[in-house]
C-alpha cells in the first residue's frame, strides 16, 4: 500500500468508475475494515475539497462520532430505505448499498450525479479513519497520486 509522503495517508488504489456503473473496492480495504463480500454498506458523500465518497460498515460507523445518524434516521439504519436513495443530514449525503460477491458497488445513474462522479471517473481510495476508507474524486491527494513514482494499482 502506498504511503504518498512523509506522514501522509495510505491508498489501496485507484478505483475506476466502469461503463456499467460500478467500482471494484480494492480487496486489501475491504480486508483492513471488514467488509465482507455482499456485505451492506454505508455511503458518506465526501468533502468538498475530495469529492467522491466514504464507504463504511454499520458496525463501525454505529459506534462513531457521526454514528447518531443511524438512530436519528431510523430508516437508513435499518436499511429501510431503498437501496441507493442517498438522504441528507447535518451537511452530508448518506445512502446504503451493496459490496457484491466480486468485490463492486453498482451505482444507478441517479448516485453518481448525486456524488458528481462519472464513467471514467478516476477514485483514489484512501485510508481515511478507523471507522471508514475515502474514494476521492478530486484534490491535492489525487494529483500526488498522478505524479507517484511507485506503482499504485488500478482497479
Amino acid at each position: 500500500m502506498p504511503l504518498m509522503n512523509k506522514g501522509g495517508k495510505f491508498v489501496f488504489g485507484i478505483s475506476l468508475v466502469n461503463s456499467d456503473l460500478s467500482v471494484r473496492i480494492p480487496p486489501q480495504s475491504l480486508q483492513e475494515y471488514a467488509i465482507k463480500l455482499g456485505a451492506k454498506v454505508f455511503l458518506i458523500s465526501g468533502s468538498k475539497r475530495s469529492g467522491g465518497f466514504v464507504v463504511a460498515k454499520k458496525e463501525l460507523l454505529s459506534n462513531s462520532k457521526i454514528g447518531n445518524v443511524l438512530s436519528d434516521i431510523p430508516a437508513l439504519g435499518s436499511y429501510g430505505l431503498p437501496e441507493g436513495d442517498f438522504i441528507k443530514y447535518k451537511g452530508r449525503l448518506y445512502c446504503w448499498t451493496d459490496i457484491n460477491h466480486e468485490g463492486k458497488i453498482k451505482f444507478r445513474e441517479e448516485m453518481l450525479e448525486t456524488l458528481d462522479i462519472s464513467i471514467g471517473t478516476k477514485l483514489l481510495v484512501i485510508r481515511s479513519s478507523n471507522i471508514a476508507f475515502a474514494m476521492g474524486a478530486r484534490g491535492p491527494l489525487l494529483e500526488r497520486a498522478k505524479n507517484y513514482t511507485g506503482t499504485i494499482r488500478i482497479y
